[in-house]
């Protein structure tokens, strides 16, 4: 008889990431720290926090995704993770530096979409003060 194993699915919010069958485990980052997953586990629901989630299955060694923060479900052999990003990768020096790229890319847009919030805010308060002044 074959040994256990898992149906992983990690989903981001624009399509899926990664579909494997036969994973033989798994470890995520949780804010109480790592979180094992093997395939006899009680079924579970966690908060994940930005990490690397660690994934072994059939091909040797083991499979590194770099994840922001999510929700990871395991629910009989089927495991979903969904986060808002995510970046795969076998060296873990090239990952952290796939990393800092994306989240230094992700930083700067954020920070020119609140830019153009907080204008977007000022002309709606200055608009309303020059309403109310007219009435």
């Amino acid at each position: 008889m074959p040994p256990a194993r898992m149906n992983l699915r990690i989903l981001l919010p624009f399509r899926i990431f990664a579909d494997r069958s036969g994973v033989a485990r798994i470890v995520a980052e949780t804010r109480q720290g790592s979180y094992g997953l093997l395939p006899h586990r009680l079924d579970c629901v966690a908060a994940l926090v930005p990490g690397i989630l660690v994934y072994e299955f059939d091909a040797p060694g083991e499979q590194y995704v770099a994840v922001d923060q999510g929700v990871l479900v395991k629910s009989g052999a089927e495991v979903l993770i969904s986060v808002r990003h995510a970046i795969a990768g076998t060296d873990l020096g090239r990952l952290r530096a796939a990393v800092e790229q994306q989240f230094l890319n992700i930083d700067q847009h954020e920070r020119s979409v609140r830019a153009v919030v907080a204008r977007l805010e000022a002309g709606f308060l200055r608009r309303f003060a020059s309403y109310q002044r007219a009435r």
